[in-house]
């Protein structure tokens, strides 16, 4: 087996044990309950074909669900103008959210890019990114329903849903308490997500000197 498909096993173990511990410890009706909109912000993303980027101006590739689903940009990614609000600015490890068409949520795994309408870049003030990741996710396959159920040709939901979708929030002395042992997991990942992007990026390059 390939590092790089170790490292994909290791992250899908990562993520499994991350689940599960969050499911056990932070899903317990004994915490105070509360939306996914009182514990994170779901911003959406533009309609970047409105943002193209000017004759000599540099650019940012941008993200849309095709680009979410691979895990990167490429040469057929569509291009936006780097002067757009800088929280839609995407980094590696943004927690992506894709409402509409093929939900998934998922940490941005990608070089710098822009943001494009249907994603929402999920954000939280007050809570750590384990934490509002584990709950979007924990919603996933309802909304996938929900979006299923849509009769038009892509299925998709509301902030409305995102309002309706319970979550328990600890009190703070609980909260820090799970911090401690989540937040390497999760960290964890993401530096497995980094090391595969820059394999898959490797990979590529040495695609297009030989091949």
């Amino acid at each position: 087996m390939t590092p790089f498909y170790s490292l994909i096993k290791i992250n899908d173990n990562l993520a499994e044990l991350l689940t599960t511990i969050f499911e056990e410890k932070v899903n317990n009706p004994r915490f105070e309950l509360g939306n996914l909109t009182d514990i994170a912000n779901y911003q959406n993303g533009l309609a970047m074909q409105k943002f193209k980027p000017k004759n000599s101006e540099e650019s940012l590739p941008v993200l849309k669900i095709k680009e979410l689903n691979q895990g990167y940009t490429d040469a057929s990614s569509d291009r936006c103008s780097p002067n757009i609000d800088q929280n839609l600015i995407i980094r590696a490890g943004d927690i992506i959210f894709s409402w509409s068409g093929t939900l998934i949520v998922k940490n941005w795994s990608g070089k710098v890019a822009g943001l494009n309408q249907h994603l929402f870049k999920v954000t939280s003030d007050n809570y750590p990114d384990w934490f509002i990741y584990e709950w979007t996710k924990h919603h996933l396959r309802r909304f996938q329903s929900i979006a299923a159920g849509k009769a038009t040709t892509m299925g998709h939901i509301k902030r409305s849903d995102l309002k309706d979708s319970n979550v328990y929030i600890p009190d703070d002395k609980h909260l820090c308490e799970f911090d401690r042992e989540i937040k390497p997991i999760y960290d964890k990942r993401l530096e497995i997500i980094s090391e595969n992007q820059k394999l898959t990026e490797l990979k590529q390059i040495l695609l297009k000197k030989y091949f």
